[in-house]
């Protein structure tokens, strides 16, 4: 069985919903806290039980018969939680549970240097998986769109874009991301470790999203750069936690320093396609409004 835990979110609930077309959904499972948000996905014949990181027993249930396990990585850190015990438990239930293989979702500047906290985890994640004693993948995924979409923030509205120094990010959409990851799933085992980076078709910076965002909305949107620690104390005003922040902060630092910047045609490759384009992700968000 296909287990796909954080069926709830927006990642992983795309997963499941890509994975069914490429496998019966009998042999899909679906993990999540709250079991009845799923409805849709046990409609469709998938398995759907209570399964949360923090409590390892619900793991043995929720993993039950796994093949593979396919573990969307926790953002817990972010909000004083403990992201890596979280994902160690998760490690731990699918290989007792028999499972050949782990799938993990990973980020594409993954190292213990980076200059984006998260990065952090996911290289320390992917260390465990090395040593986990089963095959692993860890899906290197490009930065995604959604996040700058977010961080437009209310550009649409004011007409200003205020972020701190940045540089090119790979923005890529989580439905491209979703569809490669049941493709992979269904593929037979390849050899562990990370895919090359799994990117949308080009690397733009928020000045370009400002003035795709212009173009799209026929508003006249300006980018107004300020210093990192001006930033900081803005955020700081405005209440945003310490993490948060930092991983605020860290995003710019990373993009500055090149981190997001690589376009890789991996996720073209996998897909038969050309990627989702950030611009178009932005049409749909401002179609949306």
């Amino acid at each position: 069985m296909f287990i796909v835990t954080g069926a709830t979110g927006q990642l992983g609930h795309a997963i499941v919903r890509k994975l069914v077309e490429q496998v019966p959904a009998a042999e899909v499972g679906a993990t999540c806290r709250e079991p009845e948000k799923a409805a849709d996905l046990a409609a469709l014949g998938v398995r759907v039980r209570p399964g949360d990181f923090g409590d390892p027993e619900s793991l043995a249930l929720a993993f039950e018969g796994a093949r593979q396990v396919l573990i969307v990585s926790s953002n817990a850190r972010a909000y004083g939680g403990d992201t890596l015990t979280q994902h160690r438990n998760a490690i731990d239930a699918a290989r007792a549970a028999g499972a050949e293989r782990i799938v993990y979702t990973s980020q594409m500047a993954a190292r213990a240097t980076s200059a984006f906290p998260p990065m952090h985890d996911h290289a320390a994640t992917e260390d465990m998986l090395r040593d986990c004693g089963l095959a692993w993948t860890a899906l290197r995924h490009g930065f995604y769109a959604s996040s700058g979409i977010a961080m437009l923030g209310e550009a649409l509205k004011t007409g200003v874009m205020e972020t701190a120094q940045d540089g090119p990010v790979a923005w890529t959409a989580h439905a491209d991301l979703a569809e490669a990851a049941a493709i992979i799933l269904a593929q037979t085992a390849r050899e562990s470790g990370p895919t090359p980076p799994l990117t949308g078709p080009e690397a733009l910076d928020f000045g370009d999203l400002a003035a795709i965002a212009s173009d799209l909305s026929g508003k006249p949107i300006s980018r107004r750069i300020v210093a990192d620690d001006a930033l900081q104390a803005k955020l700081a005003e405005r209440g945003t936690p310490g993490p948060v922040a930092a991983i605020v902060l860290g995003l710019y630092r990373a993009a500055r320093a090149g981190e997001f910047a690589n376009v890789d045609p991996t996720l073209e490759r996998l897909l038969g396609r050309k990627p989702i384009s950030m611009r178009d992700v932005m049409a749909a968000h401002i179609a949306e409004d």
